[in-house]
């Protein structure tokens, strides 16, 4: 299955725009409860005023706020980028550091955020147990564990180490074009015949095939039809 994974999504990364550490942890606090599209069309102006750890510790909250109100909840998303700063100037020198268990004790970063500040600023392998992954690989059978920290580790014994972040970014790419929470795209999945769950969505290629989302379409719709 991962293979297929390998062969359906070979450009595979992270769909959030950044070019520093920073901008990383930023982008993916800002994600939640929103879409990739969405921090991306909103992160370049916010970029552009805020450089540095100390700009967001010491930002004017009413103007920070009007930077983020288009993702949403933007209020606790000014907090927590305020937050994020101050701790990053108090503790790190502003800068962000490289290791999970420093970037865990940072306000609002978890273990999904700090795997993908690790994962695609640092090249610290790491697995990111966002929605998507952790009902992929359900569905799969590669563990029955609801909680995330549990599924991380559950995967992390299955696939080598160095793998995780790119095995991360392809199920992510999955879920979101093909294997739908609602209605997956089961008659159109490269992996249906190792899926346990086929059937969940509609089987026929055609029905199916309107499902599937994305640049990557018509390259899983072709190999899907041949397997």
């Amino acid at each position: 299955m991962k293979r297929c994974l390998d062969d359906e999504f070979p450009d595979a990364h992270c769909e959030l725009d950044f070019t520093t550490p920073l901008e990383l942890l930023v982008a993916v606090v800002l994600s939640a409860q929103t879409t990739d599209v969405r921090v991306n069309q909103v992160t370049p102006a916010l970029f552009a005023r805020y450089r540095t750890a100390a700009d967001y510790a010491g930002a004017d909250r009413a103007e920070l706020e009007e930077y983020l109100r288009p993702t949403g909840f933007f209020r606790a998303k000014a907090n927590s980028v305020m937050g994020l700063g101050a701790a990053l100037v108090e503790r790190y020198d502003g800068e962000v550091p490289g290791k999970l268990k420093d970037l865990v004790t940072l306000p609002g970063v978890g273990r999904k955020t700090a795997n993908v500040v690790l994962g695609d600023a640092f090249g610290v392998p790491g697995i990111t147990v966002d929605t998507h992954f952790g009902r992929l690989v359900r569905r799969w059978g590669w563990t029955e564990e609801e909680d995330p920290v549990k599924v991380e580790h559950a995967v992390g014994e299955l696939i080598p180490r160095k793998e995780w972040t790119l095995l991360s970014h392809r199920t992510i790419f999955h879920g979101r074009r093909v294997c739908h929470a609602r209605k997956p795209a089961c008659g159109a999945c490269p992996l249906a015949k190792m899926c346990p769950s086929y059937g969940l969505g509609p089987t026929g290629f055609e029905e199916a095939a309107k499902l599937v989302k994305g640049e990557e379409r018509e390259h899983i719709l072709d190999l899907a039809a041949r397997r």
